[in-house]
């Protein structure tokens, strides 16, 4: 092998820094993406919707069950995350773990599913502002809170980071506020007379639908807690990514799970199930604000404006919400491209360490997706469809990637003591999670099934086929294998912590 000369080193040395994403995401940052992924409309306005559907009982059931897949899959991924700390995280894992091209659908996959997912606030932006200026064109509010959301991402990693803070913190605080007030309205101290447990006794609750409620409830959970994994994306800017990404999976996940159990619990003590606005508040339209759960208990307590308040926090959320997708996208492509399953121009990166390329492709792609509602609500409407999926066969990915590190890993000779993070429930929880996981995705939408709508089971389902072509077109293409566990690159990933945290 030929010795590398001064030029050959200064040539990679400047490709290193044209393509190097810079880490500038502390510890706090870490902890508000995790929560701020987790928790949006889902829980603001369709948490009305699940106790409406399965009683008290049966949501607090389904999401509970949920939250402990969730936590399961969170662990295998903060232990491969605290590992090795790299740009892509999951799809990366997918790479290395399983196979190049089964990393290469499930990149393109969770790209698309962000691009999308940032078209659809654009289009929920327009609705919410429409709650206060109902004459002005939703186009116009939905080009601003694009300028936002792009500007917030394309000057540095830290400014997403405490952007995301921010927005993330607002939630927090309605919710804890929710909460905590929701428990001295069920005691009775708030100057109202409290139904105690009595909505938990009427009709056929607290399971209402019994076991079909549940699942429907199952479904939705599911949906609401997807986000949680952006603390792995983000693992490949974080300052300290051996101590902050297993704080995060940490601590993280039992706040997600007070917000989530102690709002649903509060709901369905205050607000009958059989309360047709709890139904009402899931649907996509500007009245859905003010039959929102919080805003029916905010009102409850006397604060007038509570449809206001409420529809200012569901416009952080969404702000939140599309911050973190065009962040989660933009980081995803460049790292495919950083391992050529994507053009090599989406590699670059700004002097701020953004890959610029990558975000601009993301921008476009998300406007293309808005306007395919404006002119074509139908073709709209199945590009949502095609991403209602790939969260699941994202959760899917992290579960068998991880079975298979922790085998190559101590196949190669390595001790477990050496992780920066052990999954703790290692191997049943990614298993359990990987069985949950298949429940949820084919109970999407059971109903349809059971009724024999053949074109809405397509269009629930119309995702996984197309999954399937990518990862198998780029299989024929390449004429790749699944990796063995002798050749699995487990070697651990070294990161110096950046000292001005």
């Amino acid at each position: 092998m030929d010795t590398p000369t001064p030029d050959d080193i200064a040539s990679d040395v400047q490709q290193r820094s044209d393509t190097q994403l810079k880490r500038g995401l502390a510890s706090r940052h870490m902890q508000m993406i995790a929560i701020g992924g987790a928790i949006g409309t889902g829980l603001f306005l369709a948490s009305g919707a699940t106790v409406a559907n399965a009683g008290p009982g049966g949501a607090l059931l389904a999401y509970a069950a949920i939250g402990l897949m969730v936590l399961l899959l969170m662990q295998s991924l903060g232990e491969m995350s605290a590992h090795q700390p790299v740009a892509g995280s999951f799809q990366t894992f997918a790479t290395k773990f399983i196979s190049p091209s089964f990393g290469f659908a499930m990149g393109w996959n969770y790209w698309f599913n962000w691009a999308v997912t940032v078209a659809a606030d654009l289009v929920a932006s327009g609705l919410v502002m429409a709650y206060w200026f109902p004459s002005v064109p939703s186009w116009i509010w939905a080009v601003a809170f694009l300028v936002i959301v792009v500007g917030l991402n394309a000057l540095s990693a830290r400014v997403y980071g405490e952007a995301e803070f921010w927005l993330a913190a607002i939630k927090v605080v309605i919710v804890v506020v929710f909460v905590i007030s929701g428990v001295f309205m069920i005691a009775g101290v708030m100057g109202m007379n409290s139904p105690g447990l009595s909505n938990w006794s009427i009709g056929d609750a607290p399971f209402h639908n019994g076991f079909v409620g549940v699942i429907a409830v199952f479904m939705i959970a599911g949906f609401s807690f997807q986000g949680t994994e952006l603390v792995g994306v983000a693992a490949g800017e974080s300052e300290n990514p051996q101590r902050d990404v297993p704080r995060s999976i940490r601590t993280v996940f039992w706040r997600i799970m007070f917000f989530y159990i102690g709002a649903i619990a509060v709901i369905g003590t205050l607000l009958p199930y059989t309360d047709p606005s709890l139904l009402s508040a899931a649907e996509e339209s500007t009245e859905a604000v003010a039959q929102s759960p919080f805003t029916l208990v905010f009102a409850r307590m006397g604060i007038g404006a509570a449809a206001a308040v409420m529809n200012a926090v569901i416009l952080t959320s969404i702000l939140s919400a599309g911050n973190s997708g065009l962040y989660a996208a933009s980081r995803m492509l460049h790292s495919m491209a950083l391992k050529h399953q994507a053009p090599a121009i989406f590699a670059r990166v700004t002097k701020g360490g953004v890959p610029g390329y990558a975000m601009a492709v993301t921008t476009v792609t998300a406007a293309c997706g808005f306007l395919t509602q404006l002119v074509f609500e139908d073709a709209y409407i199945w590009l949502v469809n095609i991403v209602g999926i790939s969260g699941i066969i994202m959760w899917l990915g992290i579960a068998v990637s991880h079975i298979r590190f922790r085998r190559a890993y101590l196949l190669q000779g390595y001790r477990l003591e050496d992780l920066p993070y052990r999954s703790p429930f290692f191997p049943a929880g990614p298993i359990i999670a990987f069985i949950m996981c298949l429940v949820v995705m084919a109970g999407q939408n059971y109903e349809a099934v059971l009724h024999g709508q053949v074109w809405e089971v397509a269009s629930s389902y119309i995702g996984l086929p197309l999954f399937g072509a990518v990862w198998w077109g780029y299989h024929l293409v390449r004429k790749d294998r699944t990796v063995p566990l002798d050749e699995m690159d487990v070697a651990p990933v070294e990161i110096e912590p950046v000292s001005n945290s």
